[in-house]
């Protein structure tokens, strides 16, 4: 594996507030980038607000208000969620910058000089009420699949693709007029052409890639690749840098996945660094890409095909991180049942730690999970206080214990510590991350036992010099506890390395220092 490792977010529409749905979604990026940095690897983790596209204009109308307006307001939401959960972005930027705008249209230029982005001129959804072109996401059709009532991007019930002849009978989501079919002019990016070199590349790369992963592209692949428009009739986006084409913008799913690149740019342009380690092939980087399977084809097949069409020898995509849906009390997350919750509110109420670590351990990794307030407190009040939080008060609170005693580690505990830096740091390079929390917590167990099995309240009394043995080997693995459960609970973790003056963090076994004072030593959870 290389050193060079790019993490990018998916990034949130600037349309609503982000749920626990959208966190459970993203946080692998999170536990990649603490882990790679653990291990002192040149990492790049970014993201941002995607503040462009039908989503935001939709809002804006309902709100009487211009779309900028929105962007900003949920962008700065969206921040504030993030930070809230602890993500350790380099950058979490938007789309609505003049940096990304202006980086994003010379790579479409690239991509139109190089011959892979054409004009054509076909038939299309038009409103004569509205007296406009309507882009899927506001046209309503009915699936000739499933026969469901859906938006003709695709089909919420069956996932199908509506073609533009299903949309002949579609109805304006604006005003809810029948709309007509009628001939507009578009550029089109010519996906089939990468059809091969997708189809290679993703059969010698997809080993670590999730089972929703390797199916939804190959999918596609198997479909063939369909050219795609990449200019829409809309004012609000990224301007086309092409003469003809002054009055469209550029479809989202090309400019907002275009933005891991300028939010590289961006971040390296302020810290010296140089963003193309992380990018391009002679560099030889790792490149996740972490979202829900919704957003699997547009960065395993499309964003690569544009990597590709810019002919800059750009590394492309190795690893599609897609997690499935997180339900909320059996139920699909969903304004209109009101189980949408903002992500910021619970983590304000039951604590991001313990939120964290509930969704790694019980989210929707390989299948779609089930959110309940009463399993949280279990994990809450069962793994993390019982076990963990116990742990570590036993061991630095003993009675009239005032500093680590100067005692010599266990070498069976030191063998136990060592097998979980590896097992641990094995299941989340294999993208294993509920294993990698179960292992973890394996750690806690087996320190919680050998505490039991010394019974340190007897050595004390009657053998000394093997209370200090056992106070310092439990000390020592709620020392490495801070490295080991960095990933998943940065917070807890921060509390430890305060409590045990440790100065720096790392993935590799760490002593405290005997007869460091212990001093204003709190619990690190609390019951619900």
């Amino acid at each position: 594996m290389s050193k060079n490792i790019l993490i990018g977010g998916a990034w949130p529409y600037a349309n609503n507030d982000m749920h626990l749905g959208h966190v459970a979604g993203l946080i692998s990026g999170d536990i990649l980038a603490r882990y790679f940095r653990l291990k002192g690897y040149n990492v790049m983790y970014v993201s941002g607000t995607d503040c462009h596209g039908t989503p935001i204009t939709e809002r804006a109308k309902k709100e009487k208000k211009n779309p900028r307006e929105i962007a900003e307001y949920y962008h700065e939401r969206d921040k504030e969620t993030l930070e809230k959960f602890r993500f350790s972005y380099d950058l979490y930027t938007k789309t609505e910058t003049d940096f990304h705008k202006k980086a994003v249209m010379e790579m479409f230029k690239k991509m139109y000089d190089n011959g892979y982005i054409y004009e054509k001129e076909e038939p299309q959804a038009f409103c004569e009420h509205c007296n406009k072109f309507l882009s899927d996401r506001e046209l309503q059709i009915i699936c000739p699949k499933c026969g469901q009532t859906t938006k003709a991007e695709q089909c919420d019930n069956c996932q199908y693709v509506p073609t533009i002849q299903d949309m002949k009978d579609g109805i304006c989501l604006e005003c809810g007029s029948k709309v007509v079919l009628k001939n507009n002019k578009n550029l089109y990016l010519e996906l089939s052409k990468f059809q091969n070199q997708i189809e290679q590349y993703v059969k010698e790369n997809n080993s670590l890639w999730r089972i929703n992963a390797r199916n939804e592209t190959d999918k596609y692949l198997k479909q063939g690749l369909v050219d795609r428009a990449v200019t829409r009739d809309l004012d609000w986006g990224v301007e086309i840098p092409v003469p003809g084409y002054e009055s469209k913008r550029m479809y989202v799913w090309i400019e907002a996945v275009l933005g891991y690149i300028t939010a590289t740019m961006k971040k390296c342009e302020g810290t010296g660094q140089n963003w193309e380690e992380f990018w391009k092939e002679e560099y030889h980087p790792t490149i996740y890409m972490v979202h829900g399977k919704d957003n699997i084809v547009f960065h395993s097949i499309i964003f690569n095909a544009l990597l590709l069409a810019m002919k800059e020898n750009y590394h492309l995509v190795n690893t599609i991180v897609s997690s499935e849906y997180l339900n909320i009390n059996d139920e699909k997350i969903s304004k209109s049942k009101g189980n949408g919750t903002p992500a910021i509110e619970l983590a304000e109420k039951y604590g991001v730690d313990t939120l964290r670590f509930h969704l790694i351990n019980n989210g929707p990794e390989k299948k779609d999970s089930n959110f309940t307030i009463e399993a949280l407190i279990a994990t809450n009040n069962g793994e993390l206080l019982n076990k963990f939080g116990n742990l570590v008060n036993r061991t630095l609170k003993f009675k009239e214990l005032e500093e680590i005693p100067d005692g010599k580690l266990d070498e069976n505990m030191k063998e136990v510590i060592v097998k979980a830096y590896e097992n641990v740091g094995k299941a989340i390079e294999t993208l294993e991350f509920k294993e990698a929390s179960d292992l973890a917590m394996g750690l806690v167990e087996a320190a919680n036992k050998y505490y039991d099995d010394q019974k340190p309240w007897i050595q004390k009394k009657e053998n000394i010099e093997e209370f200090n043995n056992t106070i310092y080997t439990c000390a020592t693995i709620i020392a490495n506890l801070s490295n080991i459960f960095e990933p998943f609970m940065p917070d807890a973790c921060e509390k430890i390395r305060n409590y045990l003056k440790i100065e720096n963090k790392s993935w590799e076994i760490i002593e405290p220092k005997a007869g460091l004072k212990l001093e204003n030593i709190e619990p690190l959870f609390t019951r619900m």
